[in-house]
């Protein structure tokens, strides 16, 4: 079997682009985590970045500031999990459309 360098290049700088094309959509797509029946939520955006905090009145209990910390680890967590969901998919698009398979366990 023959390789051909100018081929192995081509696909490189393809799927550069596509990497470069993700990059710019993960800072583009968001979720959003919430806890304690909505009193917390949090939104994070692909690239893993908190965007916004909203903590609602009922959750400002100043004599409990241990379950409004509770409460926005919680949102915090769940909104990483949903977008870590779709970074994944995400990826998984872009390895398969580029003829990789999948990347194991590369967000969970």
């Amino acid at each position: 079997m023959t390789i051909n360098p100018f081929d192995i290049l081509k696909n490189a700088q393809k799927i550069q682009e596509q990497v470069s094309a993700l990059q710019e959509k993960l800072g583009e797509i968001s979720e959003t985590g919430a806890s304690g029946g909505g009193m917390v939520e949090v939104e994070v955006n692909g690239k893993m970045e908190v965007l916004s905090v909203r903590i609602s009145p009922e959750a400002l209990d100043p004599g409990d500031i241990q379950m409004l910390q509770d409460l926005t680890a919680a949102a915090v967590n769940t909104a990483l999990e949903k977008i870590k969901e779709r970074v994944k998919n995400e990826m998984g698009a872009l390895a398969g459309g580029a003829g990789f398979p999948a990347i194991p366990g590369l967000f969970g």
